[in-house]
């Protein structure tokens, strides 16, 4: 039996079966009459399980698969998909793709990626070791997420109650193709461990939490460990009280910093500059941040969680500089987007690869106590609340919580503030990035000092 032959352990489906799965479904779409067509399908296996207080609360298995395909007639564009992989319902999906094609309008913008700008086979087989299955049963994930709640509850007698941990294993993979020849796919996993515990009583109860993900579980963290600095986070709040209304620095925890280069993508993504609902629209080789940062992109970052050898599109990636000396260099196109913009496309219909905001100013001795020192007096902030970002006129308003800080020192937790400002100035204020660099997904970023922002307490 060959390997392609038999599914990897988890799946139910085989690479060979998704592969013909695709050329039959060009090839009814191409007997259709379409002009082009694009066909991915995908599997995605995994078990979470919940606990709280030592008692198991939940556990869910997920499988879920999709075939979807577009059709095109000319510059004429449908879409459709199905979760049933039987022949006669494949190809009602493709009939219904069809016929949603023939009653759409003409987009000049619409179409398969350009030749010359497909990934190759070479470039498709490129390994980034992104497949990591993990072998879990129900009961060692619930013995694991216990571990970590009880090592949170007994970190301290002041942590006094639990919303949960909760550990989840998680894989998937998919093939998909075209009608200019792209074929490619791949297999990936994501893990992850995490506990919410709650320290104080009453009216001066705080919660606090942590997690640990990773694409290979043996590289997450200790149950112990995540559940100790959790508890000490929770416990870090207790006292917590307003502030009085100023103009101060603020120092973003480095977690929520990566916050700060999201608002960034958002507002340098295609979508958003061509309908013209961002504050960045026309940034291009202007200045959008501070003269000492750099933003840069790797998507072929071995076990990176935005690592991918194609967008979404089939579309090969590239490492690049994103942004250069605080000039941006490039934005986040897709194909569609790119054409509406009149640019070409950056390989990234499906987001952002692995990016990282650093400053020529930091060095190896600019840990967070360094940069609570930079701080001098002003806010720490270590959890923001709500929704507060225009991305057409750049204003930012969000809901925080964290420390107040003089001389350089924490003083006292804080809670129940706002801190405000705009996006395009913020980014320039950027006065400094610290070395404690933390990756909780496809963004890398250290703690991110801004020398100036409106705080409201009360």
């Amino acid at each position: 039996m060959t390997a392609s032959s038999r599914a990897a352990p988890g799946f139910a489906y085989r690479r060979d079966q998704f592969q013909q799965m695709v050329e039959d479904t060009l090839a009814q779409a191409q007997r259709l009459g379409a002009s082009d067509a694009g066909v991915e399908v995908s599997e995605g296996v995994g078990l979470s399980v919940s606990v709280r207080k030592g008692e198991l609360e939940n556990v869910e298995r997920n499988r879920d698969k999709s075939l979807g395909v577009s059709v095109y007639l000319g510059q004429r564009r449908g879409n459709a998909s199905t979760s049933d992989f039987s022949p006669a319902a494949i190809a009602r999906t493709v009939q219904a793709a069809y016929d949603i094609a023939r009653f759409t309008a003409e987009d000049p913008a619409a179409g398969l990626p350009d030749a010359d700008d497909i990934a190759g086979p070479a470039e498709v087989q490129r390994d980034l070791d992104l497949f990591h299955p993990w072998a879990l049963t129900a009961e060692d994930a619930a013995a694991l997420a216990m571990r970590c709640e009880a090592s949170a509850l007994t970190t301290n007698k002041r942590i006094t109650n639990s919303e949960g941990a909760g550990v989840s294993a998680q894989q998937a993979h998919f093939w998909s193709g075209n009608s200019r020849g792209f074929r490619g796919g791949y297999s990936s996993s994501r893990h992850y461990l995490s506990v919410s515990p709650i320290a104080g009583r009453g009216k001066h109860m705080q919660r606090d939490g942590w997690y640990t993900s990773m694409r290979d579980a043996s590289e997450l963290s200790s149950p112990e460990t995540v559940g100790r600095y959790a508890a000490e986070r929770a416990l870090a709040r207790l006292g917590s009280r307003r502030v009085a209304t100023a103009e101060v620095p603020v120092l973003f925890e480095a977690p929520i910093a990566a916050g700060l280069l999201g608002a960034y993508v958002q507002a340098t993504s295609g979508g958003a500059l061509y309908r013209k609902t961002s504050f960045l629209e026309g940034s291009l080789g202007k200045r959008v941040l501070a003269a000492h940062l750099d933003i840069d992109e790797d998507p072929f970052e071995l076990k990176g969680k935005g690592s991918a050898p194609f967008d979404d599109e089939g579309v090969r990636t590239r490492a690049r500089r994103v942004v250069e000396a605080g000039v941006c260099q490039g934005y986040f196109l897709s194909s569609y987007s790119a054409r509406k913009l009149g640019m070409k496309t950056t390989g990234n219909a499906g987001g952002s690869q692995n990016l990282r905001l650093t400053s020529r100013r930091t060095r190896r001795g600019d840990t967070l106590d360094a940069m609570l020192a930079k701080l001098g007096r002003g806010l720490f902030v270590t959890e923001l609340m709500g929704q507060g970002v225009n991305y057409v006129t750049g204003d930012y308003s969000r809901g925080a919580a964290g420390f107040w800080v003089e001389g350089g020192q924490i003083v006292h937790p804080v809670h129940e503030v706002t801190i405000a400002g705009n996006l395009k100035q913020m980014f320039k204020d950027i006065a400094a990035i610290g070395a404690d660099a933390y990756c909780g997904g496809s963004k890398t970023v250290g703690s991110v000092l801004v020398s100036r922002m409106t705080l409201a307490g009360g």
